[in-house]
Formats: C-alpha cells, sequence, structure tokens
C-alpha cells in the first residue's frame, strides 16, 4: 500500500486496485478543486467484490490516518480500527454462502468514508492532507427471505453457523443448542468456511460499542429463531379448528418462546389465528389459518425480528464510526451491491439484484461512454465515435412508464382478488411484447418470463412473486413482540413505534401499498443522485470460472464478462480519450505560473471585474486573451518534458471551455508548477532571511548602545554612592576625633591646670627666654602628641627626648633627677590612655579608614600606624 501511495506516478506500477484507490485520495485532495469521489465496484457473483471492497477500505484507513499530533494519531487508529471491523460485524450478520460464491453479499451498502482537509505544513509545497474522522454505511434490500428459505446446497447466514460452532459449553446450555442438533433453517452445517469465525465476530461487535450482554441477547434471539424454524403444523381436520403442531414441535415452540421471552400461548395462537377486521365499523373475526398460511406467519415472524436486527446493528455501526457533520469536508464512497445472478429458481430477489445492477452499467455508459464522446464532440475536439452497447432497453422495460414489469407486479400488489402466476405471465407478455429484452420459453411448465439483462438472459419464476412484494406484516406478530422482556425486542419493537405497522387492506378502503420494490426503487434514486454528485471511479470484478478454483481461467466466460459489462469499449475510449478536464479559468488560475519559465512572455493581460466595463469587455475579447494565454502555458511543456516540441505531440487539447489532457500531461505540469513554486519559495527564503539578518544586526547594534549606556549608568551610580559613604565615614571619623580629643582635654584639664602652675613657679624661679616658655606651654598642652614624638624612631634624641617625656607627662613638681624615663619595655597588661603610665609606653596606630591612608597589616613593635587606635602595652622596665 505504502509503495502505492508514494509513487509519483501509481498507474506505471502494476494493475492493482490500490491504483484505483490513489487516484481517488489524489482527486479528492484536489489538485485543482475538491471534488468528492466514489467508488463502484461491480461483477458477477463471486468475482470478489466484497473482498476488493475490504482491500480499498485498508488502504484508505492506512493512508489517510496520518494526524500531525500524538492526540489525533490515537483518535485515528481508533476510527481507522472501528471502520475495518465494521466489516466482518456485516458480513457475519449480511453474507451467506450460495452455489456460486462461499461469502456472497445477500445485501448492498454504500460506505461513506469522511474526511477532513488538514495542512501538513507552512509551505506552499506542501500537499493538503486528507485525515478519516469516521464513516457511514447504508444498506440496500436485505434478502431476509433466506432466513427461513434457503436454496438447496446453499446456507443461511454466516451468524447462525457461528453462534452453533463456536459457542462454549455454558452458551449452549443458555441458548438451547446442544452437540448435533438438527435446524431446519441451518442446511448444509457440515461444511466448514474460513467465515465461521465466531470469535472475529465477537471482538469486533466489542469494539465496535456491543458489550458482552447486548451480544448475548442478539445470540439468544438468534437461537430463538432456529428453534422456531423447528416449529412445524400439520393440516387441520377440521377448518374451523387452528392447526396441530407435529410431532416435538411444542418443545421447539418452548424453547423459541423461552429464548425470546414471549408467552408460549400468545405465540401460537398468533401463528395459527388471523385477526380479519370488517365491515364499517371494523370488527375483527378471528379464523383460523391452513397449514400453509401458519408456515408462512412463521416465517414472517422470524424474517420481521432479523430485518429490525440487522437495520439495528447498521444504526450502532454508524453511531459508532459517523463523524460529526461539521468536522469533515468531502467524502470518497465505496458501492458493493450484490453482483450478477442466474440461478435455476429466480425470484423477485434476483429481480431487484440485477435490476440495481441495469442501473449501475447504465450509470458507467451514460457517464462513460456516452457522456464522454458527447462531450468532446461538443468542445470541438477531432472525435470518431465509438460503438457501445446501450442496456436503456432493457431499464425501460424494468422500470419504464406507463407500464413495466416492476408497474405491473405494483399493480397486481393492489388488486383485492389472490394473484395467479400464470395470469401474472399472461399479463407481462401481453404488455410488454414489443420490448426486445423479454424472451419467452414455451417449454417451461412453470410460469416464468425472461429478461435479457446485459451479462446474460434471466429466466424469473413468477410464481410468489407478488406475495414477496407485498411482503405482508400482520399487526397481531408486531403486537405479540412487543410484548416480549427481552431488553433488545424492547428496542427493536417499542411500544409505541414510530412508524406504524402496515394494516392490511379492508375490503372497504384500499389505501396505498409500499411494495418491496417501490422501496428499493426509492433508495436506488437516492444512491444514484449521490453518485452523480461525485466523480465516479469503476472496478469491474472479472470471474475467470465458475468452479471458484484458482489460477484456472476459462477464455469464454472471461470474454463474456468483458464483453457484457462494455470494457472492451471503454478501453478504446480510454485509449483515445482525456481523462482530466479542466475550464479555462480554473486552467488558468493554476498554471498561470507556469510563463515564469518563458523569459520572453510578456505579463497576462487582467480583464475588468465582472461588474465594472461591461460595455467594453467583450467575450470575444476575453476568449482571445485566454486563448493566447492557455497557448503560451502549452508551450511551456517540452520545457518542462525537457524535450524538442516536436518529438511528440502534446497529449493536451484545448477546447471552447475546458482544457483535456491525460494523467501524464497533468503529472508534468504539476511538476513544472511545483518548479516555479519551489523558485518563488527559495526567493521568498532568501529575501526573508536578508530581512532577518538585517533586522538582527539592527537590533544587535541598538543592544550594544543599551548595554554601555545601562553600565556607565550603573558605574556612575556606583561611584556616587562610594562618594557617599566616604563622606559619612569621613564625618564620622572627624565627630569620634574630635570627641575624643574633647574628652582627653576634658579629663586632663585640672591636672594641665596644677602643673601649669609648677612649671610657671619654676620657671620664675630660673628664668628662660620668651620663646622658650611659649614653646614649654605648648609642649605641656599638647602633652599626648609629644608622648607620640617622644617614642617614635626618629625625631629628638637624648635630652630634648626625655625633656618632651617629661613635658608630657604630668609628673608631681620635684626634682627632675628622681624619676627615671624608661621606653619600649614588654609589660603584660594593657592599660588606656587616660590611666597614669606605670612604666614605659608604646604607642601602634592602625590605618585610618579615610580613602588614601597607608595599610599596615603587620604593623612593627615600634612604628606609629595611625591615631584612631592607640594600644598602651606593658613592657619590662628598660632604662633610657
Amino acid at each position: 500500500m505504502q509503495e502505492y501511495h508514494a509513487a509519483p506516478q501509481p498507474q506505471k506500477l502494476k494493475p492493482h486496485i490500490f491504483t484505483v484507490g490513489e487516484q481517488t485520495y489524489r482527486s479528492v485532495k484536489s489538485l485543482i478543486e475538491p471534488v468528492n469521489q466514489s467508488v463502484v465496484v461491480s461483477g458477477e457473483s463471486g468475482a470478489g467484490k466484497t473482498w476488493t471492497s475490504r482491500c480499498l477500505m485498508k488502504f484508505y484507513a492506512v493512508v489517510a490516518a496520518s494526524p500531525t499530533s500524538w492526540e489525533n494519531h490515537k483518535i485515528a487508529e481508533r476510527i481507522e480500527q472501528r471502520i475495518l471491523n465494521s466489516n466482518p460485524v456485516m458480513e457475519a450478520f449480511g453474507n451467506a454462502c450460495t452455489l456460486r460464491n462461499n461469502n456472497s453479499s445477500r445485501f448492498g451498502k454504500f460506505i461513506q468514508l469522511q474526511l477532513n482537509r488538514q495542512l501538513m505544513g507552512s509551505s506552499l509545497l506542501v500537499p493538503r492532507a486528507q485525515q478519516m474522522t469516521g464513516a457511514t454505511v447504508q444498506t440496500y434490500l436485505l434478502e431476509k427471505t433466506r432466513v427461513a428459505c434457503q436454496a438447496s446446497s446453499e446456507r443461511n447466514f454466516h451468524i447462525f453457523y457461528q453462534i452453533c460452532k463456536g459457542a462454549s459449553a455454558d452458551e449452549r446450555l443458555q441458548w438451547h443448542l446442544p452437540e448435533g442438533a438438527a435446524f431446519s433453517w441451518l442446511p448444509n452445517p457440515e461444511r466448514t468456511l474460513e467465515e465461521d469465525c465466531f470469535e472475529v465476530t465477537r471482538e469486533a461487535m466489542l469494539l465496535l460499542g456491543i458489550d458482552a450482554p447486548t451480544q448475548n441477547n442478539i445470540f439468544q434471539a438468534l437461537a430463538g429463531l432456529l428453534h422456531l424454524g423447528n416449529t412445524r403444523f400439520a393440516d387441520s381436520e377440521d377448518e374451523a379448528q387452528p392447526c396441530p403442531l407435529m410431532d416435538n414441535a411444542e418443545c421447539s415452540v418452548r424453547t423459541s418462546a423461552s429464548l425470546l421471552r414471549l408467552p408460549e400461548d400468545p405465540l401460537l395462537e398468533t401463528l395459527r389465528i388471523r385477526t380479519i377486521r370488517a365491515g364499517r365499523r371494523q370488527q375483527v373475526f378471528r379464523k383460523p389459518c391452513s397449514r400453509a398460511e401458519c408456515d408462512t406467519r412463521r416465517d414472517c415472524l422470524a424474517k420481521l425480528v432479523y430485518a429490525r436486527l440487522f437495520d439495528w446493528l447498521v444504526s450502532v455501526i454508524n453511531s459508532s464510526i459517523c463523524a460529526d457533520p461539521d468536522s469533515w469536508t468531502t467524502f470518497i464512497g465505496l458501492l458493493d451491491v450484490y453482483g450478477f445472478e442466474s440461478f435455476p429458481t429466480n425470484s423477485l430477489e434476483q429481480l431487484c439484484i440485477n435490476y440495481a445492477n441495469e442501473k449501475l452499467q447504465q450509470h458507467f455508459v451514460a457517464h462513460y461512454l456516452r457522456a464522454q464522446q458527447e462531450e468532446y464532440t461538443a468542445e470541438g475536439l477531432e472525435w470518431s465515435t465509438v460503438s457501445y452497447q446501450d442496456n436503456q432497453t432493457c431499464l425501460d422495460l424494468i422500470e419504464g412508464s406507463p407500464i413495466s414489469i416492476c408497474s405491473l407486479i405494483n399493480e397486481e400488489c393492489r388488486l383485492n382478488r389472490p394473484s395467479s402466476a400464470a395470469q401474472l405471465q399472461t399479463r407481462i407478455e401481453s404488455s410488454l411484447a414489443g420490448s426486445p429484452c423479454l424472451g419467452h420459453n414455451k417449454l417451461s411448465r412453470e410460469p416464468s418470463f425472461i429478461v435479457v439483462h446485459y451479462a446474460g438472459s434471466v429466466r424469473y419464476h413468477t410464481a410468489g412473486l407478488v406475495e414477496k412484494n407485498k411482503d405482508p406484516i400482520p399487526p397481531e406478530l408486531t403486537r405479540l413482540l412487543q410484548q416480549s422482556q427481552d431488553p433488545l425486542l424492547k428496542v427493536l419493537f417499542p411500544a409505541d413505534p414510530e412508524e406504524k405497522s402496515q394494516e392490511e387492506p379492508s375490503g372497504q378502503s384500499r389505501a396505498p401499498v409500499l411494495t418491496v420494490v417501490s422501496k428499493f426503487k426509492a433508495s436506488l434514486e437516492q444512491l444514484l443522485q449521490v453518485l452523480h454528485s461525485t466523480t465516479p471511479h469503476y472496478i469491474r470484478c472479472i470471474k475467470p470460472n465458475s468452479q471458484g478454483r484458482a489460477q484456472m481461467f476459462h477464455q469464454e466466460e472471461v470474454l463474456s464478462q468483458l464483453e457484457a459489462c462494455g470494457l472492451v469499449e471503454t478501453i478504446h475510449i480510454s485509449a483515445a480519450g482525456f481523462p482530466i478536464r479542466v475550464s479555462h479559468r480554473n486552467f488558468l488560475e493554476r498554471y498561470e505560473l507556469l510563463r515564469r519559465l518563458c523569459p520572453g512572455a510578456a505579463p497576462s493581460p487582467r480583464g475588468p471585474p465582472p461588474d465594472e466595463g461591461r460595455s467594453e469587455w467583450s467575450p470575444h475579447s476575453e476568449q482571445a486573451t485566454l486563448q493566447a494565454l492557455l497557448q503560451d502555458i502549452l508551450h511551456t511543456l517540452p520545457a518542462l518534458a525537457r524535450a524538442p516540441a516536436e518529438a511528440t505531440p502534446a497529449p493536451v487539447h484545448c477546447g471552447r471551455t475546458k482544457v483535456f489532457m491525460t494523467d501524464s500531461t497533468l503529472e508534468l505540469l504539476e511538476r513544472g508548477r511545483a518548479q516555479v513554486l519551489g523558485q518563488c519559495a527559495r526567493c521568498i527564503q532568501g529575501g526573508w532571511r536578508r530581512h532577518r539578518g538585517r533586522k538582527q544586526e539592527r537590533q544587535r547594534r541598538a543592544a550594544v548602545l543599551i548595554q554601555a549606556a545601562v553600565r556607565s549608568w550603573l558605574t556612575r551610580k556606583h561611584i556616587q554612592r562610594l562618594h557617599a559613604a566616604a563622606t559619612v565615614i569621613k564625618r564620622a571619623w572627624q565627630e569620634w576625633r574630635i570627641r575624643m580629643a574633647f574628652l582627653a582635654s576634658k579629663e586632663l584639664d585640672g591636672v594641665e591646670e596644677q602643673h601649669s602652675s609648677q612649671v610657671t613657679c619654676s620657671l620664675s624661679s630660673f628664668p628662660l627666654p620668651q620663646a622658650q616658655t611659649r614653646l614649654l606651654g605648648a609642649v605641656t598642652r599638647f602633652w599626648p602628641l609629644g608622648l607620640v614624638l617622644a617614642n617614635a624612631a626618629v625625631g629628638a634624641r637624648g635630652f630634648r627626648r626625655k625633656l618632651v617625656v617629661f613635658a608630657c607627662l604630668p609628673l608631681p613638681v620635684g626634682s627632675l633627677s628622681s624619676y627615671t624615663v624608661q621606653t619600649a619595655q614588654e609589660q603584660a597588661g594593657v592599660t588606656s590612655i587616660r590611666a597614669l603610665p606605670q612604666g614605659s609606653i608604646k604607642f601602634h596606630c592602625r590605618k585610618s579608614p579615610l580613602r588614601y591612608a597607608d595599610i599596615c597589616p603587620e604593623p612593627s613593635p615600634d612604628t606609629v600606624t595611625g591615631f584612631n587606635q592607640i594600644l598602651l602595652e606593658r613592657h619590662r622596665l628598660g632604662h633610657v
């Protein structure tokens, strides 16, 4: 699948159904404009239509599940699994083994795969992806008569054989299905098919949201239908009495009533007694039924239950896989209908099936064979008409107006008289004698008529045709099923149904009856309307042989199928035709940029808007302009193909309103468009990168200027804070120094005054010069400074040093020779400067906290380091 999905030209690979699937997926992604797609799978019964549809669903589920996030991936995976799980459920309940196919679809289905548009990237070169968001299933004409009536060598629906072969021991006991039990509605149980896999069906139902208790109710109801089929009636000796049951039938009725959870007596009464309303007052009469009527009512009950169950399953599947209408934009329709059938005994089912195939064949003929050739001629292309087989005559015979086979059968249903098979045959042959598609078989003993279909002649028996078309449902059967206590049957047959059961027409007023043919025709018309609104793709399944063997081809059978479905004419038209058709406007809007590849191409003249300048802008000038632009674009094809223009003619033609081309030309144009978009993208990227580089350079320069300004401002603020801190420290230091000086002077005031008086007295006895007197007074007043100078390493020596020390110390007045000055002596203990010295003293001064003071971390013992801390150490006495 990935090989065909990733291939640039899938049609060049080996022929496969994945080629058609990829073509539809690429078309719905809209190279030009989004259009819904549909795939019609047709062919004879047993040709492989069901398998083909299954493979296509798997292909779309894989290629359309490409989400951009992990959460979306989980959602897409869950949707994919539910869509794929709907196949085994519908095949189990709707397929059966026939004479020509082991897995024949006994109903038609149209699967609508819903897709939403998702952008995979911001680049112009990245295509838009379509992600699958859900699906819906629509069914047509289930062959419910197969529940109660199977042809020779055929089987019932697969689900009945699955529950009989795959049920566990407990389930067999619960459903009353013992080993080796025989059921009249279960023929050929000894045949084992691939489809008889019960576990696959149960697991698929579980994944679709049908839980185990609901599954148990479903299988229990189906088992009840099997036991109902074993109910046999005998002929009544008295017409006024109901038909008696045959041997062992009472047990079957009891078991069936128990499984369906119905009252046994009302069940038997409903099957054997008919209620009739007659007269103006609608009086009710109870009439015992004949043996044939009892069998018919029994079969009608089983068909009614199974048909309602099948419709309910389809609704459950749709509710599980259907997406919200606002979450999807386009869809891919997949139509899988029953194939053309021709059996030894053909009735209403085969007539409807072949009628549907005739309608699809007419759709194919009208869309592909006739419409294409008419379009080529109308657009002015040189085209030689290809003759083909038209089946419109056969359709007129079946559904034509005013008289057709369907109208005659419906008219027989409306007549208030029993229908005769021979009489119906006579009416058909007399009323439609002029139709070339109606044949006669005079040698047949049974009433019948022959219809010449496109795929061959089929003989239909008229016996039972009208009764099957009426499909009467006695109202008492519906009322009986509404009394069931089974939860599933309560859902299938609600107490107040929206649609009333079809009442039997009375003799006074006969309302129009909606027959099987009428309902099938209406649903078929709706289907064809959907197909007409999409771009159809056709897959023809050819049956190689009638024996169902592998690797065996019967040439006659294959050729007859090819000729019948018109594939020979299709090949001729496809080889000479153009599958891609694009209007001029859409073609120019998408591929006008290819003119950039031609350097000499002039700029395209743009016409005025549609609402302006209508008097000056004529259609002829517009057409001429469009033709000129189209020719400029088409002249770029040789450059794109890298070959001279004369080598091969361009497989493209310009019609009156559309451009016709082949798939290879479309891919060539798309490749050129991608090339031009790549150049434009690189130009845009270059300009953007240049703009981004310049912008980043400007931002870098601005950032540098801002950083410089901020750093300058921060530096200035830091310096200002340092200056302010230094000022505060300096002021505090000055205040402290003044305070300390004040305290010291205040403490020494009394001593200084006494010492001054003594010195004055002594000086008065020894008169000195005036200068020395002033010096001595200054020394006396500033004794701390003198004390420091006296102990300094440099300064006064000898007598002057002693004199300074004596002058600085407040010693008692007396003889100077009685005192001894000791300096630089080690003595334990530290005293304050305010204490009287007891021996020699030594000053240690640390650095001031001022800004430019010298620092001496480890001062020597004899150095003065500052004024803010003075420690007096007591040393050993030493003589000076």
